[in-house]
């Protein structure tokens, strides 16, 4: 093992199970260890740095403002964090936006929101939020709870009370839970950590009539799938819906930490001065790496790319699985992206690594894909033959 790794041991608490590579820079969607051995990067971050590392105009853009100003009290205004909102709410077709740091954030500050709403209705605060099983939404201490995985919950109870898990494309198990306490219901569009497992349109559409019919919140959790990545500025409308609550992070930065969530008038009206706050939400730097975002992923026609070029993976993923029978499935949604294998693909993984690609896993047996929206095909091509290389020298 490296000196790094052993430091890193030492010196940091043990909550991720890192691999012995550190990363000393990057260009593009290439990152160079302290080795200087180059890595093809499929993964950009957990889907955060969607146009790759040192993007030029990206890099300016942050510099400038860095000069200029990089924090003041949320009592006060800013311009840039202005226009990041406006052009947030208008991406999303809803009302206001509320920054954060983190997608965890996002979505406690959602849940707080549409709790906030059933309590001015009902003048009680005994809501129920209606999550589903396999799903992801953070590991903070109302996120966990809506996480539908006992393996993140067991060793941090009581957790906050009031959560029900449904069955992800499963109308029905969402009818049997919805009482007069549902606040909201929360769903990822894709879910991400759960194994790359796409919405139906019949499901997601189905959410929204059952919300609507209720008065409950439907919220989106597109911390991973938004902002682009599954080829339209926020997945839901490729379902052809609105959400009332829609949470972002990731590449809503693509790589500044922040988050947001986002609601319709109709939920926003139910904030006032003292229910929610944030420090570092929505700062100076948060606005202007957010309005960047949205500058380039216009001036690039980048959603166009991430289309056209997610038809190139997934034609030559499929080839990759008609050549070899331990790919089960190839799943996902635009540059979001789940091979699922028959067995556990750890072993894959470092061996991808260990070549010089990184991809990660989604689950024991699948594994995931969220490449920088730069890619091009000759990229493309250069993963399949190091992930081809990799099953044939693992599995075969």
């Amino acid at each position: 093992m490296s000196q790094y790794y052993d430091r890193a041991q030492d010196a940091l608490l043990h909550a991720y199970g890192r691999f012995d590579i550190t990363f000393d820079h990057g260009q593009g969607v290439h990152l160079y260890d302290v080795n200087n051995k180059e890595y093809l990067d499929f993964y950009s971050g957990i889907g955060v740095n969607s146009f790759g590392t040192a993007y030029l105009e990206y890099v300016e853009a942050l510099q400038n403002q860095l000069h200029r100003l990089m924090h003041v009290s949320n009592y006060f205004n800013t311009v840039e964090t202005i226009e990041a909102a406006e052009l947030v709410t208008q991406a999303t077709h809803l009302s206001q936006v509320f920054f954060t740091n983190s997608g965890a954030e996002a979505t406690e500050g959602a849940l707080k929101l549409a709790r906030k709403y059933y309590y001015l209705k009902h003048k009680k605060a005994d809501s129920e939020i209606i999550s589903f099983m396999s799903s992801f939404h953070g590991r903070t201490t109302g996120s966990v709870t809506l996480t539908g995985n006992p393996h993140y919950q067991e060793a941090f109870g009581p957790l906050m009370n009031g959560v029900k898990y449904a069955t992800f494309n499963d109308l029905q198990s969402v009818k049997e839970l919805i009482n007069d306490k549902t606040a909201a219901i929360i769903v990822e569009p894709v879910q991400g950590e759960g194994g790359v497992h796409v919405c139906t349109k019949e499901f997601l559409t189905g959410l929204r009539d059952l919300c609507d019919q209720h008065d409950i919140a439907l919220i989106l959790d597109e911390v991973q799938c938004g902002m682009g990545r599954t080829g339209t500025i926020m997945t839901y409308f490729q379902y052809d819906i609105l959400p009332d609550i829609v949470c972002l992070a990731k590449g809503i930065g693509a790589g500044f930490p922040m988050g947001a969530f986002v609601a319709n008038d109709k939920f926003a009206k139910a904030m006032e001065p003292g229910d929610h706050g944030s420090t570092y939400g929505g700062n100076p730097m948060a606005g202007c790496a957010c309005k960047t975002v949205f500058t380039l992923l216009k001036e690039k026609d980048m959603l166009q790319h991430v289309r056209d070029i997610s038809e190139y993976v997934i034609e030559k993923l499929d080839d990759l699985k008609e050549k070899h029978s331990c790919i089960l499935e190839r799943r996902g949604l635009g540059l979001m992206i789940g091979l699922e294998f028959d067995q556990p693909v750890k072993p894959l993984l470092q061996e991808c690594l260990d070549q010089g690609l990184i991809v990660i896993n989604a689950g024991a047996n699948v594994l995931r894909m969220l490449p920088p929206f730069i890619i091009e095909e000759s990229d493309v091509d250069h993963m399949i033959d190091i992930l081809d290389q990799a099953i044939c020298k693992i599995y075969e």
